[in-house]
């Protein structure tokens, strides 16, 4: 396996995690959806509003085909990403999925003062957090080589997250 791919929902600590994994390893880090906005020169929601969740979500198909073929990354997904099966297919078998399991309640609070996910500008935000997520999880653990839980401190979580992709490789 070359990279270490981080999946799950938005903010399971993906970016923090990896950032963390990537000090430890001395992998490089890279943000999938940082990697976009400097491709397009736009912001995630800038793209949204000009070309739509579709026009986003086939960058993401391009980003993800482009990093599949760099070698020893720490990738942080975008939290959309792996519900997307072309997109899974691109990684599995060649890189290391590693979904980080937290908590929906948990989740809420990491992100009850966030502004800047487009998803999450609605007025029924915690319903459609909800809904999101119920139907996201069962479609990053199918993707997941291997699950861990995001619920500890990022660093702890990184050493979790290490320790999971050298067992699979015993």
């Amino acid at each position: 396996m070359n990279n270490i791919v981080l999946c799950g929902f938005m903010g399971c600590g993906k970016s923090t995690v990896g950032r963390n994994i990537a000090r430890k390893t001395g992998k490089k880090f890279l943000d999938m959806d940082s990697y976009i906005e400097k491709k397009a020169g736009m912001t995630v929601s800038e793209i949204f509003d000009k070309y739509g969740e579709s026009g986003f979500r086939d960058m993401e198909y391009e980003a993800c085909k482009e990093l599949s073929e760099m070698k020893d990354l720490i990738i942080a997904s975008g939290g959309g990403a792996f519900t997307f099966e072309r997109n899974v297919e691109v990684f599995k078998g060649k890189d290391t999925i590693v979904l980080l399991d937290v908590p929906l309640g948990v989740i809420k609070y990491r992100l009850r003062n966030d502004k800047t996910r487009p998803l999450l500008q609605r007025p029924d935000r915690d319903k459609a957090m909800q809904e999101l997520y119920d139907k996201r999880l069962p479609l990053y653990k199918s993707a997941a080589d291997v699950v861990v839980s995001g619920k500890n401190t990022p660093i702890k979580t990184a050493f979790s997250v290490i320790d999971a992709v050298n067992d699979m490789k015993k």
